[in-house]
């Protein structure tokens, strides 16, 4: 996929991974959407605001009435609660769903004509070492990033014959408002990270493994389930 001279859309584009994502994007040359759910408050020159609430269907359907000319989709928007699945909340549970399955879902279906009518592209899906990792204390964060790494799958092998290509990109605890809480693990540079998840997209890469964590659980997976520990 050649970036320079696309029109990508970036779900979260207001800060952590979503906001250098955008900006390495417009570095590559290329127009970015910045899909947000409060664009009077992005603050990122160069792109162009577009309202985008991931769990909002009406909102999903009015972004790709406005970006029509989109031949990028970046899924990057996402939440974690720390909710488990036995002992938590299930309203912060199905929370967790509608934002980091649900709404990459919605999105993905209703850009994925857009991209084919402009002549093919891409799509690219942040989830996490999560996917394949499952702590107890994450669960509802684990289970959602597993259906998303199933949707990545199966959306690649749909959307093939249509001229678009789906990537993963999983990635560990990265230095972000999201993990701020979290001391005394190794964090990743979100803008690392996003100069890695676009390599990958450029080059048609179906996963992209960001970190040493993820590439070591990736490969543990042939060998059986992953322990998490107690």
């Amino acid at each position: 996929m050649v970036l320079n001279g696309a029109v990508a859309v970036v779900t979260g584009a207001n800060r952590g991974l979503g906001r250098h994502l955008a900006a390495q994007l417009l570095d590559r040359g290329a127009s970015v959407y910045a899909a947000v759910r409060r664009p009077d408050d992005l603050d990122l020159p160069g792109v162009s605001p577009l309202l985008l609430d991931v769990t909002d269907h009406a909102s999903i359907r009015a972004a790709a009435r406005i970006a029509t000319d989109a031949n990028v989709l970046i899924n990057n928007a996402g939440i974690s609660t720390g909710t488990p699945l036995i002992g938590g909340d299930l309203d912060a549970v199905r929370r967790e769903l509608e934002t980091n399955f649900y709404g990459p879902l919605a999105v993905t279906r209703a850009f994925a004509p857009v991209i084919e009518a402009n002549g093919g592209g891409a799509i690219l899906n942040v989830l996490s070492v999560i996917s394949w990792l499952h702590p107890a204390r994450a669960g509802a964060y684990a289970a959602a990033k597993a259906a998303a790494w199933a949707l990545t799958d199966a959306a690649r092998e749909e959307l093939q014959p249509r001229g678009i290509s789906v990537s993963a990109l999983h990635v560990g605890f990265m230095d972000t408002d999201m993990t701020a809480g979290l001391d005394g693990v190794p964090k990743a540079d979100p803008a690392d990270v996003a100069t890695q998840a676009l390599d990958g997209l450029a080059t048609g890469q179906a996963e992209i493994l960001a970190d040493d964590l993820t590439r070591r659980i990736r490969q543990a997976l042939a060998r059986g389930p992953v322990p998490t520990g107690r």
